[in-house]
């Protein structure tokens, strides 16, 4: 299968999402096969072959796209014809940047083909209309009908023989492109580079040692030290430039419990502060590993938390966590400290330094590099919706009201400006979703971790449900 992580070396990752939808046997999965390039989607004279989707990483005329291949739309009408369109439909719209609609020139226009262009149309989506198994320029006029389902965008191919997909792909390319310039991004979208500056917000109570960690990093005295907390009042920006790749520390005052907060200084200080979390691509939560984990870490960690950034916890002055004892025992041991201590934040990872003496800062940037690298590559569609399909399946969810939670669809979404760190967002598609728990929710998030660790990667869950008179959720 096609549904693979790409290397890590690759300069482009897909951040366009192209949809083929349409009825059973107009040809769908020969168009996904013609466009991918390659043999994926099972390709069958019988309806409804393709039932679950198929999604592929292509290159567009150097656009990075993810193709999905849809089941038949019509092809099962055991709950009513009106709902499997709207299902089917709603998914592919909601997911995708541009719709193919496909349709038989062969056939002709059929009452499944008009219902999906009325739903398709009300979308405001982009749709461009591919008329299949136009085989020769003699067929050409019995593509004329399909102008009356209302598409500017129109393209005559024939998927069997490769006729007109030069202009296909030009097509799909102009769309995307145009749609880029819409929003401020560019057609051509790739993956931003790690060379691009990734703002590091370094947060924490006061007096942990968050001025010195810069110092650390920066080996020289540019933030003032002082064993008097408070020290730090405002956020301040400190470029940096490490191993060619460029970073903006970001210096925060430390954030006191509310009624600790003696002057209106510092209260506008601590607010500077969570702002600079909610800027910030990753987040370095510094706790002082020589008193170990109080209450006040965990306020700030839930901050973070709440954010939806990414979040690495730096153990500071470890040299003085049981200084006697065996340096990979005491690691554990904190560790499992921190586990009962940070159970919410349980994706963090934990790396112990010193930064008074300057111990394993390097260790600090490759865990950095571990979260970019992580969110560099979304988890396929394909791999996403089997591996939730066969944790369903081997642990059902729970019956609530006489119904249970059915998976019709998942994926992940991806923003139009991701920046460095982008945060994965999951979109699932549902039969109801109040019958989503959230100790279901976690048990999907673990299965999802299993196989895609995600280290340092929060990630939350929007629910769309099938029944269209109930609004979507996000969880």
């Amino acid at each position: 299968m096609a549904d693979s992580i790409p290397n890590a070396s690759s300069s482009l990752v897909p951040q366009w999402r192209v949809a083929i939808v349409g009825r059973p046997n107009v040809g769908k999965s020969a168009i996904f096969n013609r466009l991918a390039r390659r043999r994926i989607a099972i390709v069958h004279d019988k309806p409804g072959v393709t039932r679950d989707r198929i999604a592929a990483e292509i290159d567009i005329d150097g656009i990075p796209v993810e193709l999905t291949d849809t089941g038949g739309i019509g092809a099962t009408l055991d709950d009513g014809f009106a709902s499997q369109v709207r299902m089917e439909a709603d998914i592919a719209i909601s997911a995708a940047d541009l719709i193919l609609f496909a349709v038989d020139a062969r056939s002709g226009i059929h009452p499944i083909d008009r219902d999906l262009a009325n739903v398709l149309r009300k979308s405001g989506k982009t749709v461009l209309l591919l008329v299949n198994k136009v085989d020769t320029d003699k067929t050409e006029p019995d593509a004329a009908e399909f102008s009356s389902l209302g598409f500017d965008n129109q393209v005559n191919i024939s998927a069997e023989h490769g006729r007109n997909f030069s202009l296909l792909n030009s097509e799909i390319a102009e769309h995307l492109i145009a749609r880029g310039a819409e929003k401020g991004v560019g057609g051509r979208k790739k993956a931003k580079s790690h060379n691009d500056s990734i703002k590091i917000a370094i947060v924490g109570r006061p007096n942990v040692g968050k001025s010195s960690l810069i110092n650390a990093i920066m080996k020289d005295e540019r933030s003032i030290v002082s064993d008097v907390a408070g020290t730090t009042r405002d956020a301040v920006d400190v470029p940096y430039k490490r191993d060619n790749k460029d970073y903006t520390l970001i210096d925060t005052a430390g954030i006191r419990k509310r009624n600790n907060r003696d002057t209106s200084v510092e209260v506008f200080s601590v607010m500077r502060s969570e702002r600079s979390i909610r800027r910030a691509d990753i987040c370095l939560l510094v706790i002082d590993a020589s008193s170990g984990v109080v209450s006040q870490d965990r306020r700030i960690a839930k901050i973070v938390l709440d954010a939806n950034k990414p979040c690495i916890v730096l153990l500071n002055k470890f040299d003085l966590y049981h200084p006697g004892a065996n340096f990979k025992d005491r690691i554990e041991e904190f560790r499992e400290e921190l586990g009962d201590d940070l159970f919410f934040i349980p994706y963090a990872p934990k790396v112990a330094i010193s930064a008074k003496n300057r111990q394993y800062i390097g260790k600090i940037f490759n865990a950095i590099d571990e979260v970019v690298a992580a969110a560099a590559f979304p988890v396929p569609t394909g791999q996403l919706n089997r591996l939730l399909q066969f944790a369903i399946e081997r642990n059902p969810p729970p019956v609530r009201k006489g119904k249970r939670l059915k998976l019709l669809y998942s994926t992940q979404k991806r923003e139009d400006n991701p920046g460095p760190v982008p945060v994965p967002e999951y979109m699932l598609f549902v039969n109801y979703s109040s019958l989503l728990t959230q100790t279901y929710e976690r048990f999907l998030e673990n299965q999802i971790r299993k196989e895609f660790p995600m280290e340092g990667l929060p990630f939350k869950f929007r629910v769309k449900s099938r029944v269209q008179t109930q609004k979507s959720d996000s969880k």
